[in-house]
């Protein structure tokens, strides 16, 4: 799929096709699926269609149909720069500390 050449209009509708298809081969009716994911009917119609979806709604439904893990490849996580990995190793301790003792005056 050619992302970069779509509208936002038709990655919505895209996306909406994507859930109803996951939807149907999980064997759920709508109304069981807005159920399960805490929505009604209708905004479940309205996410299938792709008139209408809020971030929230889509998570609600991707947990629903036990497909969070969806949302590793929506944005990846860059980890830890190259520049943070570098201060975070910085700050390592490359030796102990001498102990002064209680006895030592000098």
């Amino acid at each position: 799929m050619n992302w970069k050449r779509m509208s936002d209009t038709a990655i919505v509708k895209e996306i909406g096709t994507r859930i109803k298809k996951q939807r149907l081969l999980k064997n759920y009716s709508q109304e069981e699926l807005a159920s399960r994911a805490g929505i009604g009917i209708s905004t479940l119609q309205k996410l299938e269609y792709g008139s209408y979806a809020t971030l929230k709604t889509i998570i609600q439904v991707l947990r629903a149909l036990k497909q969070l893990d969806a949302l590793d490849s929506f944005i990846i996580d860059p980890g830890i720069s190259p520049i943070e990995l570098q201060k975070l190793e910085g700050k390592s301790r490359e030796r102990a500390s001498k102990r002064k003792s209680n006895n030592d005056h000098s």
